[in-house]
């Protein structure tokens, strides 16, 4: 296996296509096919499957793309560095579910590195594509939560995908309301004084499963619900129709405001915020002090 091999991989999964990848790379269809037959013989793996529309990659394929696009990535910045003299880039990338928290600690992340020598991407998504972009390399860490409802079916995701899962805080579970709801002075509240209000949650796609959903007790029978995609759109629905959301009742006025607050459910439910990684990668620079970043928020867990 060759580094040129490697690189002729992730062209093809980036084109969908072997005579686009071809052209791209500069080299006959024919080679390229040949090439990449070789790689797969070698390993003992299918990467790419033809259709009549094109290249398809399959599941080992993602995978085996993410680890070279991470060995590739890694070439080049010691070829830069020591033989071209250039000053690359380092890169850091991280998806994480809809925490306000946690978008906070990578913008004092961005501020602390600053944005010459470094390039960042974040991603707030899915549950399961948080996973994935882990699995695949999209991101170095995914934040996420497991309690006792759906770890076992997560561990086994994680487990699956070579991922392992790193505690960071526990947290009681809160009702997050804006400052004008009616129950938002209520030092505690139970889900049946919520019923008369819409819960609001995040919407999870295609695997729109109670185990990957964002908010703790998914399987209550809520009267009313709403589904939205982005955080913006729930705080809007929060003060419009007095909108509430299950959340780890960590505050972070310096992104949403003043406006809202969060109330302790009157519930035993823990659960647990951590990072994921891929399993035998080591944590980059950014990527421990983001992990630090995040742990600052231990101290505004609520009691």
């Amino acid at each position: 296996m060759t580094l040129t091999q490697l690189r002729y991989a992730i062209t093809v999964a980036e084109s969908k296509s072997m005579n686009e990848a071809a052209k791209n790379l500069y080299i006959s269809q024919p080679s390229l096919s040949s090439a990449i037959k070789e790689l797969e013989n070698e390993i003992g793996v299918e990467l790419f499957r033809r259709t009549n529309r094109g290249i398809l990659m399959t599941a080992e394929g993602k995978e085996f793309v993410g680890y070279a696009r991470q060995v590739v990535e890694q070439y080049q910045l010691i070829e830069s560095k020591y033989i071209q003299k250039e000053n690359v880039k380092q890169k850091f990338s991280v998806s994480m579910q809809h925490y306000t928290f946690a978008v906070n600690a990578f913008i004092e992340l961005v501020k602390q590195f600053g944005m010459d020598d470094y390039e960042f991407a974040v991603h707030e998504s899915k549950t399961y594509e948080v996973i994935e972009d882990v699995k695949n390399f999209k991101s170095e860490i995914g934040v996420l939560y497991v309690n006792d409802f759906n770890k076992k079916v997560l561990s086994k995701l994680f487990s699956e995908f070579d991922i392992e899962f790193h505690e960071i805080m526990d947290c009681h579970i809160y009702a997050y309301l804006w400052k004008g709801h009616p129950l938002a002075e209520k030092k505690e509240i139970t889900l049946e004084q919520l019923d008369d209000y819409p819960c609001l949650s995040f919407d999870q796609g295609g695997n729109n499963s109670f185990y990957f959903a964002e908010e703790v007790l998914s399987t209550y029978e809520y009267k009313r619900l709403i589904k939205a995609d982005d955080r913006a759109t729930l705080l809007n629905l929060m003060v419009g129709l007095n909108g509430y959301t299950l959340c780890s009742g960590i505050i972070c006025e310096e992104l949403n405001g003043s406006d809202y607050c969060a109330v302790k459910l009157k519930s035993d439910e823990i659960m647990t915020i951590g990072y994921i990684k891929k399993k035998g990668t080591i944590i980059s620079e950014l990527g421990q002090k983001y992990i630090e970043e995040i742990s600052k928020y231990k101290d505004r867990v609520l009691d």
